[in-house]
């Protein structure tokens, strides 16, 4: 689902344009594939967080993005919650 560019905003997001090898893009390209209840958004989501995680970011939001992406299913890491 793609939001317009007014609730996009208003959900906090913002669009990302990137350049990556062809490689790489075949490579995301053929998980998806395989892997249907994911898409081109959520991995990079999942991608760019885990990799600030892992490198030592402390950022709540950033590690609810992160385990929000893992875990769709677990309404326990959405940033909309608070605790």
């Amino acid at each position: 689902m793609t939001l317009g560019p007014e609730l996009a905003e208003q959900a906090g997001l913002v669009s990302l344009r990137a350049e990556v090898p062809e490689a790489l893009l075949a490579s995301m390209r053929s998980f998806i594939e395989r892997h249907p209840n994911w898409d081109q958004y959520r991995l990079v989501q999942a991608a760019l967080a885990g990799f600030l995680v892992q490198n030592g970011l402390q950022n709540r939001e950033v590690t609810r993005c992160y385990l929000a992406n893992l875990f769709p299913g677990q309404g326990s890491f959405r940033s909309d919650e608070v605790g």
